[in-house]
């Protein structure tokens, strides 16, 4: 099994747990504001059977894009477990190839995320604007990608969806990693179906990939019944071939434990044939990040 999204850290490194107490979006976060070293994670993630991690940014300061890359890829080295990792770049800068040239230095990158999330509601709020993928220094950036073979990992709300998969229909060199299940945050009956629409219009996109990862975020809490119908609802758009499964953890682990959230995940998904399976738990995120 492969997990398709984690994260590690050092508390001193991430501008948002030095300091006073700030507010984020998966709510209060005390039992994680601390070291979160790859030996633990390990630990968390026994019970899933873990052969392969894709570790994915955790917002370092931008300027030490490079230290948490080499931070990464010396504690997987010290773990002696695979790990690929999903770096940070500025694909708002005027030419964003020399940040990728550098990054590539490590060869256990495999990818990029700059997230372009954006939401009225300010604690949901990360990117500047909520039409990032519009933007053509954004879109060229992206498309550099392609020469590196790498993936950017692209995170999104409903209503940001549109514009998103205008950004993937301009980039068919590079393939997108929409994370979270595209965030459904707003769970009433409009909301739902804003989601779906733009769900379909990702999908209809052929190098979109949708991560099942970080259900539990905007629920803080692991619900098995939420799990399967955002799972059911994403394969039938994506296909199993199109769909990869990720903890989140350590976020995931303030409302649930590794093996209880991989519980509510295989309960989810056993339903669908054994082969679909093995694609959503191991074999999509084997070629989207090219593990070995």
């Amino acid at each position: 099994m492969i997990d398709a999204h984690f994260h590690i850290w050092r508390q001193a490194d991430l501008p948002w747990l030095v300091g006073p107490m700030q507010p984020r979006i998966f709510g209060p976060y005390e039992p994680i504001r601390r070291d979160y070293p790859i030996a633990e994670y390990l630990a968390d993630a026994a019970a899933g059977g873990i052969t392969g991690a894709v570790y994915v940014q955790a917002n370092w300061a931008p300027d030490r894009a490079l230290d948490e890359v080499r931070f990464v890829a010396e504690s997987a080295r010290q773990a002696g477990f695979p790990v690929a990792i999903v770096a940070y770049a500025d694909m708002l800068a005027g030419d964003v190839r020399p940040q990728l040239d550098a990054t590539a230095r490590e060869p256990s990158v495999r990818g990029v995320r700059m997230q372009l999330h954006w939401h009225e509601n300010p604690l949901y709020r990360f990117a500047s604007g909520p039409d990032l993928a519009r933007d053509p220094v954004l879109r060229r950036n992206v498309a550099a990608l392609a020469a590196y073979g790498w993936s950017f990992d692209l995170q999104v709300f409903a209503g940001q969806m549109e514009g998103a998969a205008e950004l993937a229909a301009a980039c068919p060199g590079v393939t997108f990693v929409l994370q979270h299940a595209g965030m459904l945050e707003d769970r009433s009956e409009s909301g739902i179906a804003q989601w779906r629409a733009g769900m379909a219009a990702l999908a209809a996109q052929p190098n979109i990939v949708s991560k099942l990862s970080g259900l539990g975020t905007f629920l803080r809490k692991n619900d098995p019944a939420h799990i399967a119908s955002i799972l059911r609802e994403t394969v039938a758009l994506f296909g199993a071939g199109r769909c990869l499964f990720g903890s989140n953890f350590p976020i995931e682990k303030l409302w649930t434990s590794y093996a209880d959230l991989i519980a509510a995940y295989r309960a989810a998904a056993a339903s669908l044939p054994e082969a679909d399976q093995v694609q959503i738990f191991a074999g999509t995120a084997r070629r989207t990040y090219r593990l070995t």
